[in-house]
């Protein structure tokens, strides 16, 4: 792997070198751009504007337009902006991480110790793996400051980059059902109930695998060898009722605990009182602690 950035994390007033490498590789397959009237390959061009000539990457520069002329920057005064983001991972507090939303998770890298910093990285990771801990702090990569997360997973320190605050959109224009929507316990129950039957003792993400680009290459190969596609099969999980307790009992129809689950999590019927015609509601009892 070759690293994307390198620089220190800064604990303190510990200097810790570090590297880092992307976590993640893509997984889809390699698909070209081509001209539908010939197979033409699609090449994609730096054209000027004022001469309609192709640039080079070498000869292009970055600027900001201040009243209708750019200044024009250049990577020392990208580093210049904030010379101490540009090489330092600086923690700034430390979480629990759970405090942490998953929508402020961003991309994941690896951090790898550069030459002298092997006992500082390790206390480091010792030291969040112990307290149970993540590091919060910034650094600058590609004239970008990004927000980040130091946690230990195993025997290294994983970087997450977060988004800020900032970039995250209010979802108040949404209509989401707020608390006071409805919901039925015997629903509740029979969901919960679902649950529990679709959660493994162990999870293991690894079993999960991108089978879109397998189907897609048999798909490839058969056009390759002039043969007509199969007819496409949809199979989409819908049950015939309309009611959500029927649904989510027939989604329990597929596993063992069926009916336990399902008397589990039937309402229970009280015995109408003889000295009156009304029905009394059955009072919840609380579970014993």
């Amino acid at each position: 792997m070759r690293a994307i950035w390198s620089g220190a994390i800064g604990f303190g007033l510990v200097n810790i070198p570090v590297r880092v490498f992307s976590a993640i590789q893509s997984s889809s397959l390699d698909l070209d751009m081509l001209d539908k009237h010939d197979n033409g390959k699609i090449r994609y061009q730096r054209i000027n504007e004022e001469t309609g000539e192709e640039v080079a990457w070498g000869d292009i520069v970055k600027g900001y337009m201040i009243n209708d002329k750019y200044v024009i920057l250049t990577e020392d005064d990208f580093a210049a902006a904030a010379p101490e983001k540009s090489k330092t991972i600086e923690i700034q507090e430390f979480a629990d991480e759970s405090d942490i939303d998953t929508t402020f998770y961003e991309m994941p890298y690896y951090l790898e110790p550069a030459k002298g910093g092997e006992r500082a990285y390790a206390l480091l990771r010792e030291a969040l793996k112990t307290s149970g801990m993540v590091a919060i702090g910034s650094f600058v990569m590609r004239t970008k400051e990004n927000l980040c997360l130091l946690k230990a997973q195993g025997n290294m320190l994983l970087l997450l980059r977060l988004r800020f605050a900032e970039e995250i959109r209010d979802y108040k224009d949404l209509n989401i059902p707020g608390a006071s929507t409805a919901v039925k316990p015997a629903e509740l129950k029979m969901a919960k109930a679902l649950i529990s039957q679709l959660t493994p003792k162990k999870f293991d993400i690894a079993k999960y695998k991108d089978t879109y680009d397998a189907e897609l290459l048999k798909l490839i190969k058969l056009r390759s060898k002039g043969k007509n596609l199969p007819e496409p099969k949809i199979k989409i999980a819908k049950s015939k009722s309309k009611d959500i307790m029927e649904q989510l009992k027939e989604s329990l129809g597929g596993g063992k605990s069926t009916k336990a689950a399902a008397k589990k999590a039937a309402p229970k019927k009280t015995a109408a009182k003889k000295a009156t015609t009304r029905k009394i509601a059955p009072t919840p009892r609380k579970k014993a602690s």
